[in-house]
């Protein structure tokens, strides 16, 4: 039976992994104890916004000027704007002057090596039998290779300085004339290391024939985390967070009003995912749920706290785990004469899909069918649009709504509706709509946009600090579970 842990760093955390060779890699460990573990780090915070585009304001970064241009060289600017941000992260973590002269060198062949690829491309495309679009996914994937390698390599410097056998393992296929799929790459990589005496510290991004960047976007540092636990049959996979996974939002409802979790099932993680609020990347979670791997998502900062354990287990104790929310819109079609119609909601489905519309949670009744969709504006007129001129005695209805939602692996025999719909009440929020399926795992409650915020923590009071304080299971119940900081 294996003994050793795969475990993933996620970039902000990465960024003060200065504090974590004292806690997290080192702590109060010796000899044998240093190993038995795999790191799977991500780049250090905004590396991967620079050279692709920023993920919340869009703003281009490598990627997005190469994109836009034909013959600009704003994005080798912006390549050049990049490595200057990198030496200056590693040369702040790296204490000693070999090291920092070492991993300058490294992280500039790599970015040296990438401008060259793009010039070539650049000059390649400017013939009429070449496309730069059909290039541009492996343009995508090489460039955000160059994050990982970075921070894994920066990474496996600071540990091999402090005495640990720590090794570098790069899955980006940098001059790899090979295409692997990710499984091959995987185990050609880890063919020769041996986990009781070396310490791995792997990129988060892994060069393949399938293309991860096409599959899951800025998602697939958790897929080949994930990958690489069923790989190695890992007693656990573990990720480190700089918070604990908590009841709710504590910027939201207060972080002394917040509980961690403790323990959930990896259904709680899908709905989670579903609110935008992943735990875990959905297709990571489906991998280590069909490997039997139990997953922990722990705080990095507090390494002696367990964190929250999310297996396969079902049932639990009947409570509220979570409340959270989601701006969403909410596309209703009401046509009278729908009733013993079929096709109606194939159709909404079709052009939902078509326009690549991502629903949330659906409700419909004789006449209505309503779909909350997580979607711009934009996309929902245009999708009215497509519903109207299909069926042109329909009225079509986009609003602009909340979905908030109270989650827990058990809610059987829990009053979420009757508790709910009196917290809410109390204050002064009459909801639009109440969920609740026979799954028994969430109750979703629809209001106006604007009490969103105060509906969660009227929800977080009634559902998960009342019950706490009358000391029923609906608690984890001791101060060392309340949360202690958030990003």
């Amino acid at each position: 039976m294996s003994t050793h842990t795969v475990e993933k760093i996620g970039g902000t955390s990465m960024s003060r992994s200065d504090e974590l060779v004292d806690t997290l890699f080192l702590g109060n460990r010796e000899g044998a104890d240093f190993y038995d573990r795999v790191f799977v780090v991500s780049a250090y915070g905004g590396i991967t916004d620079l050279l692709l585009e920023a993920k919340k304001t869009g703003t281009p970064g490598v990627y997005g000027l190469f994109a836009a241009s034909d013959s600009s060289l704003a994005w080798s600017e912006a390549l050049d704007s990049t490595f200057e941000k990198m030496s200056e992260i590693h040369n702040r973590l790296l204490e000693h002057p070999a090291d920092r002269r070492t991993a300058d060198g490294f992280i500039r062949e790599r970015i040296e090596g990438a401008r060259r690829c793009l010039i070539d491309l650049q000059r390649l495309c400017s013939y009429g039998h070449f496309r730069l679009n059909e290039h541009m996914m492996t343009i995508r994937e090489l460039l955000s290779g160059l994050g990982e390698t970075h921070s894994a390599f920066t990474t496996a410097l600071m540990l091999q300085r402090r005495g640990v056998n720590a090794r570098f393992v790069d899955l980006t296929g940098w001059r790899d004339e090979s295409e692997p799929d990710l499984g091959e790459r995987i185990e050609r990589e880890f063919s020769d290391i041996d986990l009781k005496t070396e310490l791995p510290i792997v990129t988060g991004y892994a060069q393949c024939r399938e293309g991860l960047m096409k599959l899951y976007d800025r998602g697939y540092s958790e897929v080949t985390f994930a990958r690489i636990a069923a790989a190695t049959a890992a007693r656990e996979a573990v990720i480190h967070k700089e918070f604990h996974l908590s009841s709710a939002d504590p910027k939201v409802v207060g972080a002394n009003s917040v509980r961690k979790i403790g323990q959930t099932n990896f259904e709680v993680a899908d709905q989670l995912s579903n609110l935008g609020m992943e735990a875990i990347h959905p297709r990571a979670a489906k991998i280590l749920r069909q490997s039997d791997i139990a997953l922990r998502v722990a705080n990095a900062f507090e390494p002696s706290d367990p964190g929250t354990l999310i297996d396969a287990e079902p049932g639990g104790d009947a409570r509220v785990e979570m409340v959270t929310g989601l701006d969403v819109l909410g596309l209703e079609v009401f046509e009278q004469d729908m009733v013993g119609v079929k096709g109606y909601d194939a159709t909404i489905l079709k052009a939902l899909t078509r326009h690549a519309v991502r629903i949330v949670s659906k409700h419909s009744n004789a006449n209505t069918i309503t779909h909350y969709v997580d979607a711009s504006l934009k996309s929902a007129r245009r999708v009215e649009h497509e519903i109207a001129e299909a069926y042109p005695s329909a009225r079509v209805h986009t609003q602009s709504v909340a979905l908030v939602s109270a989650v827990g692996r058990n809610l059987k025999g829990v009053p979420v509706c009757l508790d709910g719909l009196n917290a809410l009440g109390e204050a002064g929020i009459t909801p639009i709509a109440l969920h609740q399926g026979g799954r028994s795992v969430d109750v979703q409650f629809i209001v106006e946009r604007k009490h969103k915020q105060a509906a969660i923590c009227a929800l977080h009071k009634a559902l998960v600090e009342s019950s706490a304080e009358t000391g029923s299971s609906a608690s984890v119940g001791t101060q060392e579970n309340l949360m202690k900081t958030a990003a």
